[in-house]
């Protein structure tokens, strides 16, 4: 079984841990984020949120994992019986992830081969939504498989599947031994390579400019708390499936400090190459910076093919690495996400790994293809927006409640992991746990609510990007009520192998 596996060593531990922390959102998402919240001033929430929020949580995971042994359900009704359903939440929340995040690796593969002789032409955009998604008229229109998305689509599954059919040792661990080195010596030469390039200055300086106003607004106190939140990784089943596999002497609490820290130090790279490439861009057109940032799909796939454009020379090798970079974070950010849903499947129902795998996995590539069609962008788009506001955001604040709160389960846990740590955790920790993070999770949520009613009055249809009211119901807030009610079922059905049991006992 799954659960008896284990990590070949510490550092095939934390480089899996970093992998899954390290995705698409740390190149495309932060460097944004960064800028439109005080640029250089940012930085003071935003380490204060990962000091009080996001090592903390990610300690809490590492502990539960190591402490209960298992997939993130079992881990929760380990704890308490009727906590189960939290776990399973946080699992088909990864699993409905990896279904579209699949996807857009699909679409970096494709134009790592495009930027070798910048096949996008001059109009990236029309290119990216007419000629490569070939994008339907209107939401809603599913219309036929589009080719130049599934073959690449059907690469991505082929690998992700492949690794996870190996195990931990031979196949997870071993993969981001690859992957991670790679991705950060690739990444090393393109922020080398962007920093010298003319205009690479001022990009830098818009990057670094602090507003130091800003960091008396609620608003980027509550995105540095998001950035920190959506790119750990945490509070859906990814950090408690890969503790689970840790060996008994295992220092948690200096892992989470490693996770944590050598994520943020690649968010900044990624600030420090994407703007400096933004600023060439931006001394090309003859424009300000703020004309030229963007984040998200428009960054990697719009903007970043115009700046390629206008390389003085090597612009085909700064392209393919550039999105070659894309495929690492994203592969190794899949991989994680699915092995959640792999190692739950296999415990409650008694399956093998490559059962799991190819069943739980199987299952996933299928629903992916929904993404690979001429309506996939919209479905894409929608799902993302409602299953990470509604699903992630929501399910990380009622676990920190439900452990902090209810199960009163942070003495025991602080206890665990001091005994296998050399950072001692202690009030401080259950502090942040049981007032900052529950504080601010719970604020977030509230103006998350707030924005969606606000926006009844903004937009012709007060839907998310003006959707239509049928295409929201069934693919926004339909998906989101499913996940947890897949949750709620799956908690409802019986462990096949009497929830592992002898296993647990042996571990502790």
């Amino acid at each position: 079984m799954s659960m008896k596996e284990q990590w070949g060593t510490r550092a095939g531990f934390i480089m899996a841990a970093v992998g899954s922390a390290v995705g698409l959102g740390n190149i495309w998402r932060f460097p944004a984020t960064a800028y439109e919240n005080g640029g250089g001033a940012f930085f003071i929430p935003y380490l204060f949120a990962l000091l009080t929020a996001g090592i903390p949580l990610l300690i809490l995971e590492f502990t539960i994992g190591h402490k209960y042994r298992g997939s993130s359900p079992l881990n929760f009704s380990r704890m308490n019986k009727k906590s189960e359903w939290i776990g399973w939440w946080g699992v088909i929340i990864a699993f409905v992830i990896s279904t579209y995040y699949s996807v857009i690796i699909a679409w970096a593969i494709s134009y790592s081969f495009f930027s070798l002789n910048q096949a996008w032409g001059e109009d990236t955009e029309g290119f990216l939504f007419n000629n490569y998604l070939q994008i339907a008229e209107a939401e809603g229109q599913m219309g036929g498989l589009v080719p130049s998305v599934l073959i690449p689509l059907i690469i991505v599954w082929a690998i992700a599947l492949g690794v996870l059919f190996r195990g931990v040792q031979k196949g997870i661990e071993m993969a981001n031994r690859i992957f991670i080195p790679t991705l950060v010596i690739i990444f090393l030469i393109i922020v080398i390579r962007a920093v010298t390039l003319p205009g690479a200055a001022d990009g830098l300086q818009a990057f670094f400019q602090p507003d130091f106003n800003a960091i008396f607004s609620g608003e980027v106190w509550v995105a540095a708390y998001g950035q920190i939140f959506f790119s750990l990784s945490i509070a859906f089943a990814i950090m408690i499936t890969y503790s689970s596999y840790l060996p008994k002497k295992a220092d948690i609490t200096n892992n989470a400090f490693i996770t944590g820290f050598s994520n943020s130090s690649f968010e900044l790279l990624a600030g420090i190459g994407v703007f400096a490439a933004l600023g060439f861009m931006a001394s090309q057109a003859g424009v300000g910076v703020e004309e030229v940032v963007a984040g998200g799909v428009g960054l990697a796939f719009v903007v970043f093919p115009q700046i390629i454009n206008e390389f003085p020379a090597l612009s085909g090798l700064f392209g393919f690495l550039f999105f070659v970079s894309l495929v690492l974070a994203g592969l190794s950010s899949l991989i994680s996400i699915s092995e959640t849903y792999v190692k739950g499947f296999a415990e409650k129902f008694g399956l093998s790994r490559k059962a799991s795998v190819a069943i739980g996995g199987g299952i996933a590539a299928v629903i992916s293809l929904l993404y690979a069609t001429n309506g996939g962008l919209y479905f894409l788009d929608t799902i993302d927006y409602f299953i990470n506001q509604f699903g992630v955001a929501l399910v990380g604040l009622i676990e920190v409640v439900a452990i902090a709160w209810f199960m009163r389960k942070l003495g025991p846990l602080s206890q665990h992991a001091n005994r296998t740590s050399d950072i001692q955790i202690g009030t401080f920790w259950k502090v942040c746990l049981g007032l900052i993070t529950p504080l601010v999770l719970g604020y977030m949520m509230f103006d998350l609510f707030r924005q969606n009613l606000l926006r009844q009055f903004d937009t012709p249809t007060g839907n998310y990007e003006g959707y239509s009211d049928v295409f929201i119901t069934y693919s926004g807030w339909g998906v989101a009520f499913l996940v947890f009610l897949i949750g709620v079922i799956l908690t409802v059905i019986r462990w096949k192998n009497k929830r592992g049991t002898d296993d647990y006992k042996e571990a502790l």
